[in-house]
């Protein structure tokens, strides 16, 4: 098959490094060797060596994806999940510059067709990863947003920002909104700005793990 020269791959994701944080209050992830390269050599006799590493980490680290098992424990964990709410989904890119308002509200998404495809809310809060900016008052969804992707069919939600919810407050209704109704929910994105407000196909797919409810994703997009 001929290499499309035209098309080109946008990386989403956040990298993953040890003792990253990626919630104040939550440990980063410890990466280490669990077969370094010495210790296997002993194993050939052609000169051959590996690597094998371990990872301790929570599920919610770095760029990832919420099943509703994380919100529900009777709902689609990880494994549960279709791989049609998770791969090469048209992608609409709604634009709300964290400039202008922190919340991302009905109005900003009424009249889109929305139905079958990943809505990605670009706010520009990535550039604030890695620093203690990032966990301040944040760009979010409000309700009634989230009330009106649900209802209008949307197959993904994800946000390049801490929270996909309003975290000032003690409640999560866009969590229990969207994964209430199987949208699987994409938070900590980055790079938005390199997609097309609309013609790109969006993937993002965690491991297809039992009984847990988020993991982290190698999200992407193809322009």
């Amino acid at each position: 098959m001929a290499h499309d020269s035209t098309r080109r791959l946008v990386d989403l994701s956040h990298v993953i490094r040890a003792g990253m944080t990626t919630y104040k209050g939550f440990p980063g992830p410890a990466l280490c060797d669990f077969w370094t390269r010495e210790q296997s050599a002993s194993h050939y006799d052609d000169g051959s060596s590996f690597q094998i590493g371990r990872i301790d980490m929570i599920a919610n680290t770095g760029t990832y994806v919420d099943a509703p098992f994380h919100r529900f424990a009777n709902s689609a964990d990880l494994a549960g999940l279709a791989l049609e709410t998770l791969a090469d989904l048209d992608a609409l890119v709604v634009r709300r510059p964290y400039q202008q308002d922190l919340a991302t509200d009905a109005p900003d998404v009424a009249g889109l067709e929305v139905r079958g495809r990943a809505v990605l809310v670009h706010t520009g809060w990535d550039r604030f990863w890695g620093t203690d900016a990032y966990f301040d008052a944040h760009p979010f969804l409000t309700e009634a947003a989230a009330r009106l992707l649900a209802d209008s069919g949307a197959a993904f939600v994800g946000i390049d920002s801490h929270n996909i919810d309003d975290t000032r407050t003690r409640s999560r209704p866009v969590h229990t909104i969207l994964l209430g109704a199987g949208i699987p929910i994409g938070e900590h994105l980055t790079n938005l700005a390199a997609l097309p407000d609309e013609g790109a196909r969006f993937t993002a797919v965690p491991p297809k793990i039992a009984g847990m409810g988020t993991f982290p994703v190698r999200a992407f997009g193809v322009v």
